[in-house]
This record gives C-alpha cells, structure tokens and sequence, in this order.
C-alpha cells in the first residue's frame, strides 16, 4: 500500500512537472504563430523545418546541435533543413539546391559551411562555385547544367515565398508544421529553442 501511495505520488509530480514545463511555453513569447498556416510537404507527418543561411555564423555553431536532435526525431516527424532566404541570399539558396540536385548535398552541406567560417571563402562567383563542386566530384558542365536549371531556380524562388509567409526575421529559425515559428530571439538559447520545437511537436501530435 505504502508503494502504491508513493507511486501515485511520484506519478502527480511528474505530470506537475510535464504541465510546468509547457506552460512555460507562451504563444508570442517563447514562440510566435504564424499569421496563416503555410502547407507542409506531407500532411501525414508533423513537419520541422530549419531555416538557415549557409553566410550565417550562428547558424554554423547550431548546425552541429540541430543534427544531433534530428536522429532522435520520431518516424511521424518530417524534419529537413531549408534555406531562409530573405532575397540578399539568393546565391547561397541557390547553391544549397544546385548541390541537393546533383545528389551531393549530404556531402556537400558541412563544406560550404566550412568554406565559410573556417577557410573564410565566400562561394559567390562561378569561378569558386566550379571549384568547390570539382572537390564533390562534380563536372564544370554538370553544376552549370543545374544552377541555371529551372527547378532550381523555382525552388529558391519558393524558399524565399516560404520564409515570407513564415514571418521569419532570422536566422537560424524552426517552424513547426507550418503554424509555429521558434528562434533565440524568441527562445532564449539554442538548447532552450529545441525545447520549444519538441513542446510544439507534442501539441501538433495530440491534436492529431
């Protein structure tokens, strides 16, 4: 009976607990709403998205974090990482698609931000472009083929669409199944803005 008494007890604290903790988290505090929910890419899943800009040094120091949280997503999470592209960055955007569309983006994501913060070179002439994609084993003529390709341009166009209907300011930013926009600003601290992302998966999922 003692052991029950002390469960039950237990159990009253935890879920104390589980409700401070999300009450923590304000609408227009911790996060913002967006105005008007903008589609996800698939509306079985809760979709997390990572706005970045690859020019972005706050965004360097949270990639390692961010891809650390990722592999512990659940399957019903659709996570990916989008350019937030507020027009000034067109090039990096357009970068970003160039390389997910010669199927080395995987490969190819860490070195830009390298080539970036650590060797301090900025990819912004084709010149240096063609170079950086001959280390990825990519030809002069395919990247050519690619960055001036129309899908890629239509989807830094889109990413730029997207980060407006978002209401981002920065970043790095998260939004959470269209509908919720989290950054530092808001949230405090990285650390504290994963919180926030997991909080808000949480109450995509009981809606669900």
């Amino acid at each position: 009976m003692k052991a029950l008494i002390t469960s039950l007890i237990t159990a009253t604290m935890l879920l104390m607990s589980q409700l401070v903790t999300a009450e923590n988290y304000i609408a227009g505090k911790d996060y913002q709403e967006v105005p008007y929910a903008v589609p996800t890419r698939d509306e079985n899943k809760i979709e997390v998205i990572e706005l970045f800009w690859y020019g972005c040094g706050h965004c360097f120091k949270f990639e390692p974090m961010v891809n650390a949280w990722a592999k512990t997503v659940a399957d019903d999470v659709d996570f990916y990482q989008q350019p937030g592209d507020f027009g000034g960055w067109a090039p990096e955007s357009q970068l970003h698609y160039t390389m997910e569309a010669l199927g080395v983006l995987d490969k190819g994501r860490e070195l830009v931000f390298n080539e970036y913060h650590v060797v301090r070179n900025k990819l912004r002439s084709d010149e240096k472009r063609i170079a950086f994609f001959k280390m990825l084993g990519v030809s002069a003529e395919d990247y050519t083929k690619a960055w001036e390709s129309f899908s890629v341009k239509s989807k830094v166009n889109m990413a730029q669409a997207r980060t407006r209907s978002y209401r981002a300011t920065g970043v790095p930013a998260m939004v959470v199944n269209g509908k919720y926009r989290i950054d530092t600003r808001s949230a405090g601290s990285f650390e504290r803005m994963l919180k926030v992302v997991e909080f808000l998966i949480e109450k995509e999922r009981a809606a669900k």
